[in-house]
């Protein structure tokens, strides 16, 4: 059945739509932490369909809120008022930390982050962008023009002029060797040097933590330190938070928090998780950024009734049962066994990461080369022992993430360790 399937997907679909496994798994449903596929077989998931299962597989609260809402109605379109669009956006303003923010939703992590970009260059007159080195940013023609990672970037063409600053990679590049402080004060300095040898860029947007990148990020307090340069210069800083949002970071609720001391984003873009897999993304700004487009706009499936209930319901069991806090207390439980493991696996590099959000890096046993052969392997190895991971990198998919459902248990973790243990110590 797979491989009819598969024979199929592959006679109507792009051959540039990436698929898992060499022999491709269909999943048929899930529950908790766990899914199956149509074989029958069980599997811990510690990818939750790219972060998108941010609380669990088949919460019982999600279901229900979704249910009902599609018994009265899924969808009337921006053009009329919806209870539970403005219920959900009045909620997440007032978790933002942005005074006076105004929230925009649409159906995509890809779509918030042009959106973004719509409302920097028309605010500021300029079609400039800074982004960050290993970045991912969507797949749409706006956000490939900014994103720094040449494996998700068919093209170089851009209705953009984008310009890539250090600092999303702390263990690699040219600052790699220093100290955190010194680090930070590096990668400042290589941003106002070339920002005195460009006209005002709109924007600067970056990823607390990069997601596609391979969960690689700076020394907390470095867009701290950016925020205080763009903003003598009037310059926006967008946060990218399609992938660290709502806790899953563990130590706050939004990544860029970790860098907050300079206050919040002008921006900040979300998507993923906060449907829990259905298709809900968005922008918050400040008033006087969202209002400065001086044109209509509508967003035909941003914030459907359906959705918005999704996230409501969502969202409310994430807070009532502190997922953050539980991201915080398992995530370090694995962080820890996972480098234990590692110490003991020549091919693994770098076991990184905070909450659940956390890679494991490897290369060719003793250099700092990529070693995406092994990952795949790994990647094969696990899933055999009934474990679903996920893969990135910034120059090859040499990365296994791993980002379970924030409502992971300890016992879960230690079982999904277990199966990752084996698999590594098979390469």
């Amino acid at each position: 059945m797979t491989k009819d399937l598969y024979a199929r997907h592959r006679s109507v679909l792009p051959d540039w739509l990436a698929l898992y496994y060499e022999d491709p798994l269909e999943i048929t449903h899930g529950e908790g932490r766990h899914v199956w596929d149509s074989a029958g077989n069980k599997y811990l998931d510690f990818f939750g369909g790219i972060l998108t299962t941010m609380t669990a597989h088949a919460l019982p609260e999600v279901t229900k809120a979704v249910s009902e809402q599609a018994g009265r109605i899924i969808h009337s379109s921006t053009l009329y008022l919806n209870r539970p669009m403005v219920e959900l956006a009045e909620r997440i303003a007032h978790v933002s930390g942005i005074p006076d923010a105004r929230v925009f939703f649409t159906t995509s992590g890809t779509e918030a982050n042009d959106t973004a970009l719509l409302l920097a260059t028309a605010h500021r007159r300029s079609n400039t962008i800074l982004a960050m080195r290993n970045s991912y940013h969507g797949r749409s023609f706006g956000s490939v023009g900014i994103t720094g990672n040449r494996g998700w970037s068919p093209t170089s063409l851009s209705p953009l002029q984008t310009l890539y600053v250090h600092g999303g990679v702390r263990t690699r590049g040219p600052y790699a060797h220093l100290d955190d402080r010194d680090f930070i004060d590096a990668c400042v300095a290589d941003l106002l040097d070339l920002l005195g040898h460009t006209r005002p860029p709109a924007a600067l947007i970056a990823e607390p933590v990069q997601g596609v990148g391979g969960f690689t990020s700076p020394p907390d307090g470095l867009y701290a330190a950016f925020r205080e340069v763009l903003h003598e210069r009037g310059i926006l800083w967008i946060a990218d938070e399609v992938q660290t949002g709502w806790g899953r970071t563990g130590d706050h609720f939004w990544g860029w928090q970790a860098h907050g001391r300079s206050g919040p984003p002008d921006i900040v873009t979300f998507a993923k998780g906060i449907g829990n897999g259905m298709s809900v993304g968005g922008v918050i700004a400040r008033a006087e950024i969202m209002n400065c487009l001086d044109a209509n706009s509508i967003s035909t499936f941003g914030g459907t009734q359906v959705t918005m209930a999704a996230g409501l319901a969502n969202l409310n069991h994430l807070l009532e049962h502190d997922l953050q806090g539980n991201a915080r207390r398992v995530g370090g439980l694995l962080i820890e066994r996972l480098r234990a493991v590692a110490a003991q696996v020549p091919h693994v590099r770098e076991v990184r990461g905070r909450g659940l959000m956390i890679a494991v890096e490897l290369t060719r046993p003793g250099t700092d080369e990529a070693a995406p052969e092994a990952a795949s392997a790994v990647l094969e190895e696990a899933r055999a022992g009934g474990l679903l991971v996920g893969k990135g990198g910034g120059h090859s998919t040499s990365v296994l993430r791993i980002a379970p459902p924030m409502s992971l248990t300890v016992a879960e973790a230690e079982e999904g360790a277990a199966i990752l243990e084996r698999a590594l110590r098979s390469i």
